[in-house]
């Protein structure tokens, strides 16, 4: 989600330095708020990107005013394209395709029929796009625009984030960065390209497809690469030798929406091909290993 504080240092006192950088040894971490409230709840379909029941995944994002965006920063159909595109990617980083679609949302007395309009017009030509059909949800009035959607999706082949094991290879698609810098550019009154991945994440879903079998886990990076790392590392009880320096501009970018995924060594070069075809870069940063190695950084929910 958006960053609140832009520039956390990768640094600890019991890190070594490693070719100039720090690569942390020991993680010592405070839980945080939204980790406690999930381990509070006792279901055992919560872990991933989204929950697999049955035939059925289900997942929900909220995208809400003065925490992940500003009005004066976006237009309304900037606004609902984003919050459909930051759902639709918790049903990609499953490998899954989204079905249907429930939003809630408050609005403020200001709005005007026209104004609902964008917002409505934007939803459902974003959703258009990933053959995804709006079934409902709630409306209640607000002093400010929040929007909380829910995907239900399919998968014949989900994809998890369980299932690392040591010497297994992890890697990001794309190019991080860009996004916790146009945020301190917005942040600072300036303007930012209309195409920007603030405004406009891509999604990988034809990366994900095509590589599906030969992925052992994999997410969407939301909060960061460094502390989404993190949680995949936590989950499967694993460390990592850093094999690839990540600077901090490109490791506590949050928003990028780019994947985060696991793999067998030996099945590099089939990835690399597929990324190639998909016409993406494919950054392989570190190997799993038995250590408690984990990078520094903040949650950006509390």
């Amino acid at each position: 989600m958006i960053i609140s504080n832009a520039l956390i240092r990768f640094m600890n006192t019991n890190s070594k330095v490693e070719n100039g950088k720090h690569m942390l040894q020991f993680y010592m971490s405070k839980q945080d708020k939204e980790d406690y409230l999930i381990q509070k709840l006792s279901s055992e379909y919560i872990g991933d990107d989204a929950a697999v029941v049955g035939e059925w995944i289900y997942s929900v994002d909220a995208f809400f005013e003065g925490i992940h965006f500003r009005r004066e920063w976006m237009s309304l159909t900037q606004i609902a394209r984003k919050a459909m595109l930051v759902n639709f990617s918790d049903a990609v980083a499953m490998n899954a395709k989204p079905t249907y679609a429930l939003i809630a949302l408050s609005i403020s007395k200001d709005f005007s029929l026209a104004d609902i309009d964008e917002l409505t017009e934007s939803f459902e030509a974003t959703a258009r796009e990933f053959n995804c059909e709006i079934i409902g949800g709630d409306t209640v009035g607000a002093d400010k625009l929040h929007i909380a959607i829910t995907i239900i999706s399919k998968s014949e082949n989900p994809l998890y984030r369980k299932g690392l094991k040591e010497g297994d290879l992890l890697a990001f698609t794309g190019t991080l960065g860009e996004s916790q810098r146009d945020l301190e550019r917005l942040l600072s009154g300036e303007t930012i390209e209309a195409d920007s991945r603030f405004y406009e994440p891509t999604l990988r879903r034809d990366f994900i497809g095509k590589s599906r079998p030969y992925l052992t886990v994999g997410m969407d990076i939301s909060d960061g690469l460094f502390c989404d790392t993190n949680k995949l590392l936590d989950i499967n009880k694993y460390g990592i030798k850093i094999l690839k320096n990540i600077n901090d501009n490109m490791g506590l970018s949050g928003e990028e929406y780019e994947m985060l995924v696991g793999f067998k060594e030996e099945d590099l070069c089939k990835l690399e091909f597929i990324a190639k075809e998909c016409k993406i870069p494919l950054t392989v940063f570190a190997k799993v290993a038995k250590n408690n190695y984990r990078f520094l950084c903040k949650s950006h929910h509390f």
